[in-house]
């Protein structure tokens, strides 16, 4: 019997441990190309990160929920800022595991002027690694990826009321402009 239970924590113990070496080895960082992407927008075109290669840098905002407060003072923000953005001629979009019909609501209801990309499969989040371990929802992480596609910055930490401005600020810093 204690053979036994010492095996299988042996076991598991390897296989917790093998995991996360595992995870921590495929965890983007700055450097690392950027994972491509085809993701619908609120606007029902599909945007693909290979796209705007050679063309445009390119800044994804994840967010958790559509219709939440954090998620609704990001996304508001980024809007206020547009006219600033804009003149940085990047890319930018807002993004969720959301179904495309419900981040079109979500955009309509802000009067958002950029695409809130959807990815309900879930398969992108997974590739960026923003996807949280219940599975339900992404962390609020922000990419910054050049026009050859590769990631600049990973923003973990999200000031939602000033997002906009902040990423205008990093696009500027970083020289992502177009």
């Amino acid at each position: 019997m204690r053979n036994t239970i010492w095996r299988s924590a042996l076991v598991l113990g390897l296989s917790f441990a093998l995991m996360g070496g595992r995870a921590r080895a495929e965890e983007l960082k700055k450097g690392d190309k950027a994972p491509d992407f085809s993701m619908e927008g609120s606007d029902g075109k599909t945007y693909k990160l290979s796209d705007f290669k050679g063309k445009k840098a390119v800044v994804v905002a994840w967010f958790p929920k559509a219709f939440t407060g954090g998620c609704t003072a990001e996304c508001k923000s980024l809007k206020e800022s547009s006219s600033t953005l804009k003149a940085l001629n990047v890319a930018y979009f807002t993004a969720s595991v959301d179904k495309p019909e419900l981040n079109k609501k979500f955009a309509e209801s802000l009067s958002v002027d950029y695409p809130i990309l959807s990815d309900p499969d879930k398969a992108v989040a997974k590739a960026y690694g923003v996807l949280r371990p219940d599975g339900g929802v992404t962390n609020r992480w922000t990419f910054y990826i050049d026009k050859d596609g590769i990631i600049q910055e990973i923003d973990k930490k999200i000031d939602t009321k000033n997002a906009g401005d902040d990423v205008a600020r990093k696009v500027h810093d970083l020289k992502l402009e177009g």
